[in-house]
């Protein structure tokens, strides 16, 4: 052990200053050597004077002065002896005093050391003994998971009291713990402490309240803990649809959903996951995007879907895009059951859609809308072969004439294209609903007309108004043909007639009365096709679809991406040409909410004769003659008639243009005694202003 530096000074000091001490007063009793010892001297027996005078610490202070003040007993004392032999001696005797007391460099810190003695080094105080375990017979695994408990320090100041490995695993186990003082509950202990202990992540540390039970204590005092590191690999590497589902879905894309069950349709070629919401959870939350993503398919490629009904959740994976699909149209699927319904196509669950021919209110209206390229025609002629199959007469008029417009003409009762065509049957309809207002029913009563009475004397009538839109707009008939749709759409399903328009859009401003888009929404099933992404908010707006119900656009295509693109780009070769293939792809609309659907497909490059029933209905003679009574019942394919839309001109007045109905302006207003509504009485006032 090294000796302190101020010990080391002190002593040379002593040393070198005893020589002096003896030599001094004898050379030159008043040299200026002589005068430093009397000085110093002095001040040793000041302040010895002043220890003495002092309330504490006195001793200390005089040892401290004592090398001073024995200095100058020496210094008297070398003048009185005589020769330097006394001298020497006393000098001596002062110096090994000052060397063994050493009073300044063990006494200039105040309260430390003390002036004498040893003071030995300071040493570390041992850690406090483990608790002793005591010797229950223990097994192998449980012994040796104390000895990696005890290791560690025993964290938690516990112990283990059992310790069981997981079946089929090499590091997971059950450590069942135990506060080391009795009656005292286990704290400080954390997930960390416990893995670092056996050199595992804390994640996979799990604390699990003791009870008591039979034979076992519990409470605050025990406690359970639960190691799975080798489970985690696995769950990770290979988990369970359930823990799947909770790592992946559960966790953030249907944020709180509880796996249920997986079911696999390989003749369909789909795969259905079902899941529901805990009570406190409320409604799912969906974001498809990332539930694509999970499920290895593409947003893009139309391949999975979400089904909502509550807190159940439904979500089906197609193998291939159930939209893309095709669905032939059979006469099964086409004929309407004991409820009136037909199937119309089929959802993205591959549950079948159905529409109906009659409604509890009656006879049922259509509203089927889709731009040019689809499929609204293929789905009109879906509906007017239900309608024939249900026994209904048939009527379509379109605004145009196509190929498969004359197909279906030749399986109803009557067909025909034009703006003249559709207001003659409009016509005709209103006044049948004069005419059945009147015939007497089996019971010899009268009754508005519904499915389930019998006695009915007469059939169905379904009235297909195609390009509605584009007819409301003629400028000869247009303001007719909606007035007449109108009034056709409030009072026909009283009288089993339902009114079917199709057409591109259903708002107002387009062409729709208020009115008319209103009736025809309440007492249908509307089925909107292929609508533009930008219009797919305000359509359904305006169809009384809930903000919240409005649904995403649909792909532009069902079809998925080509591979290799990189190496066309290169090789230099060009793009393969899109296929959208998705006419008929769309939203049926029922309870008020859309569900996307792929409609049926009737193929017209065959015979769709097989669709349809042999015999084709007609009217009854009772109605035929009542209509032809009123001028109503013709080939409404003619030129206009003589007083058909109003008293025939003078001779005098110019001759009107080929093709212009009578009883109208040029501006296409009615007459004035032909006016039927208000919007008539307008345009009559404004072609008397420009008389």
């Amino acid at each position: 052990m090294s000796t302190p530096r101020s010990v080391v000074l002190e002593r040379i000091a002593y040393t070198l200053a005893a020589p002096v001490l003896a030599a001094a007063p004898n050379i030159d009793p008043t040299g200026p050597v002589n005068t430093v010892v009397l000085l110093a001297s002095a001040a040793g027996i000041g302040g010895s004077v002043l220890a003495l005078n002092s309330d504490e610490g006195a001793g200390r202070k005089l040892v401290r002065w004592s090398p001073l003040t024995m200095a100058a007993a020496v210094d008297v004392a070398a003048q009185i002896t005589p020769g330097w032999g006394w001298d020497a001696l006393i000098a001596a005797g002062w110096a090994a005093a000052g060397l063994l007391v050493l009073p300044l460099s063990r006494h200039a810190r105040r309260r430390f050391r003390p002036a004498l003695g040893y003071t030995p080094a300071p040493q570390l105080r041992p850690a406090p003994a483990p608790p002793v375990v005591p010797d229950d017979g223990a097994d192998k695994f449980t012994q040796g998971v104390r000895h990696i408990w005890e290791r560690a320090g025993m964290p938690g100041r516990t112990y283990v009291v059992k310790a069981i490995p997981h079946p089929g695993t090499r590091n997971d186990l059950t450590m069942l713990l135990r506060a080391s003082e009795p009656g005292r509950p286990i704290s400080g202990l954390s997930e960390t402490a416990v893995a670092a202990a056996f050199q595992i992540d804390e994640n996979v540390v799990q604390f699990v309240p003791v009870t008591q039970m039979a034979g076992r204590q519990g409470g605050p005092g025990w406690l359970e803990v639960n190691l799975t590191p080798d489970e985690a690999v696995r769950r990770r590497e290979r988990p369970t649809d359930h823990e799947w589902w909770a790592d992946t879905i559960g966790a953030g894309i249907i944020p709180g959903s509880v796996f249920v069950r997986k079911v696999r349709n390989t003749e369909r070629g789909v795969t259905y996951w079902t899941a529901h919401m805990p009570d406190s959870m409320g409604e799912p939350r969906v974001n498809l995007p990332a539930l694509c993503k999970a499920l290895d398919a593409s947003y893009e490629d139309g391949r999975v879907f979400v089904t909502l009904d509550g807190p159940d959740i439904l979500v089906s994976v197609w193998d291939t895009s159930p939209l893309a699909k095709v669905y032939p149209a059979t006469r099964e699927l086409l004929t309407p059951d004991a409820e009136g319904r037909w199937v119309t196509g089929y959802l993205t669950n591959g549950q079948p859609a159905r529409n109906r021919v009659f409604t509890d209110r009656g006879a049922a209206h259509g509203l089927y809308v889709a731009p040019s390229g689809g499929g609204k025609t293929q789905l009109m002629a879906l509906a007017v072969c239900a309608d024939a199959l249900y026994g209904a007469v048939v009527w379509l008029a379109t605004q145009a004439p196509d190929e498969k417009t004359r197909a279906l003409g030749e399986h109803i009762n009557r067909q025909g294209a034009g703006s003249l065509y559709m207001i003659r049957a409009l016509r005709a309809t209103l006044a049948l609903m004069e005419i059945r207002a009147e015939m007497p029913w089996a019971d010899g009563k009268l009754h508005d007309w519904s499915p389930e009475l019998q006695g009915c004397p007469y059939s169905p009538l379904s009235l297909y108004l195609d390009e509605f839109l584009s007819a409301a707009r003629d400028g000869e008939y247009g303001a007719e043909i909606m007035d007449l749709a109108e009034q056709v759409s409030v009072k026909g399903r009283k009288y089993a007639i339902g009114e079917k328009v199709a057409g591109q859009s259903i708002f107002v401003q387009d062409g729709f009365t208020q009115l008319l888009n209103e009736n025809l929404r309440e007492n249908c099933i509307p089925v909107v096709l292929k609508v533009a992404a930008k219009k797919v908010g305000g359509m359904f707006k305006d169809l009384g679809i809930a903000p919240e119900d409005i649904p995403d656009p649909l792909p532009r295509s069902f079809s998925k991406a080509e591979a290799g693109r990189i190496d066309r780009i290169m090789n230099g070769e060009p793009e393969p040409a899109a296929d959208s293939n998705t006419g008929g792809a769309g939203w049926i609309v029922e309870n008020k909410k859309p569900e996307i659907l792929r409609t049926l497909f009737m193929d017209f490059s065959k015979d769709i004769g097989e669709l349809f029933p042999d015999e084709i209905k007609e009217l009854t003679a009772h109605e035929i003659r009542e209509l032809e009574a009123r001028d109503l019942w013709f080939d409404w394919n003619e030129p206009p008639r003589p007083g058909e839309f109003g008293p025939e001109p003078d001779e005098d007045d110019a001759p009107k243009p080929k093709g212009k109905p009578r009883g109208k302006s040029s501006k296409g207003a009615p007459r004035s005694d032909t006016v039927t509504s208000a919007r008539q009485a307008l345009e009559a006032i404004k072609h008397l202003n420009n008389a």
